[in-house]
């Protein structure tokens, strides 16, 4: 196994790799969380209208109407903040950031 490898630099490849398996491994769950649980919380808030479009690594896309986005936002956060629970109960919170835009260039 290369975290055992003399040389120095297949070994801290190796190392970081099996650092970083388990963060991100846990990230792609938490999101993949959130996603299933988005649908139903956009209909009990009756926000039917608004669409999860897309996932871009830890970020999800959504469609709507302008005049919907101050509506979903706090539910949208909730969600996400939320999504690891109760399985999981993190020591440090999970932030959501929300940019607005008319296409995923301008919402950064």
């Amino acid at each position: 196994m290369d975290i055992n490898a003399k040389n120095p630099n297949q070994r801290a490849f190796a190392e970081r790799a099996a650092i970083n398996a388990p963060i991100q491994g846990t990230a792609a769950d938490i999101i993949k969380r959130a996603m299933i649980a988005m649908p139903k919380a956009l209909a009990d808030a009756g926000l039917e209208d608004v669409r999860m479009l897309l996932q871009v690594h830890d970020e999800l896309i959504f469609e709507l109407p302008q005049d919907r986005i101050e509506a979903a936002q706090p539910v949208i956060r909730h969600v996400m903040e939320n999504a690891c629970a109760p399985v999981v109960d993190l020591s440090v919170p999970l932030i959501v950031e929300i940019g607005t835009g008319a296409n995923w260039g301008e919402a950064h």
